[in-house]
């Protein structure tokens, strides 16, 4: 179970990043309500997560899936441009959970 909590974190973390973009500086109400609430979900299913997981890898897996997803959903909604070193950049995260989960597990008790 948790980690379907930190699985829809990371939906809700993206959601609401993607949505930043979309309110225009807040000036869109729309989105800038999707953000405050997709922030706010995150942040409580991540906490709840961490109730039974270790923080730190769970930390660089929930952020690193953002950051992909966020890289991801600004490519195919807003057109954003795509290069060889962002690719790059996005393998080099992938590279670095795999590599801080391999530390060590990430169940604790």
């Amino acid at each position: 179970m948790p980690y379907v909590l930190l699985g829809l974190a990371i939906v809700a973390e993206v959601t609401a990043t993607l949505s930043l973009r979309a309110s225009e500086g807040f000036t869109k109400w729309g989105p800038s309500a999707v953000v405050v609430a997709g922030y706010l979900i995150s942040f409580v299913l991540l906490a709840k997560a961490l109730t039974a997981l270790n923080v730190g890898p769970v930390y660089a897996i929930w952020s690193a899936l953002g950051t992909i997803g966020a890289f991801a959903g600004g490519v195919l909604l807003f057109q954003e441009p795509v290069r060889p070193v962002t690719i790059l950049g996005a393998a080099l995260i992938v590279v670095g959970v795999v590599v801080m989960n391999l530390g060590g597990g990430i169940s604790h008790g």
